[in-house]
């Protein structure tokens, strides 16, 4: 059975940076033999701030766009998540979708690619404390897209050549542990 894994577009800002940065990751992704990558972008989802009664560890949702995205997610096996990085941390809308859900995520894998004037990295930091929680494994290698080198007068993506290598490391390690994540959810 083919996996399955998931290029989340972490920010609805207007005029966010995310979506090319996305884009870049799923064109790479998408030559790639080994996983079928697709791109999926919280904004489609228009999901509110946090408006389940339930905590999402009991998995009863009584909202329409909970269940829809629910069902986006569960339908994966891992998740590239492409994040902003806004004040030392990932975006507030990218926390709010992961805080919906709980039990689709676990026992699965998660790589990452982050943008900001740091590369994003406090974002990834978070991100890794987040999946953690959630049973998520997540994978060493990343791409860290600095708003200095990788971007043109800070928006328009013109990434360094390194930053394919760098993607296709994390993509390797993200298949590789995805894998190893089925096995775990299969032999439960």
């Amino acid at each position: 059975m083919t996996l399955k894994i998931a290029v989340i577009l972490g920010s609805t800002r207007p005029g966010r940076n995310g979506e090319a940065v996305a884009k870049w990751a799923q064109e790479i992704a998408a030559q790639r033999s080994d996983a079928e990558f697709e791109l999926v972008d919280i904004a489609d989802f228009k999901l509110p701030h946090l408006d389940e009664a339930i905590p999402a560890t009991m998995g009863q949702y009584a909202q329409a766009h909970t269940v829809a995205w629910s069902e986006k997610i569960a339908s994966f096996d891992g998740y590239l998540f492409v994040t902003p990085e806004y004040n030392h941390s990932t975006s507030g809308a990218l926390k709010n979708a992961i805080d919906f859900l709980y039990g689709e995520w676990n026992n699965k894998a998660a790589g990452f690619v982050s943008y900001g004037s740091v590369g994003g990295a406090r974002a990834v930091e978070h991100l890794r404390l987040i999946m953690s929680e959630l049973q998520v494994a997540t994978v060493r290698a990343q791409v860290a897209l600095s708003l200095f080198t990788d971007f043109e007068n800070y928006s328009t993506f013109k990434p360094g050549d390194h930053q394919k290598e760098a993607l296709n490391t994390t993509l390797d390690q993200l298949v590789s542990w995805t894998k190893a994540m089925r096995t775990v959810r299969t032999d439960a």
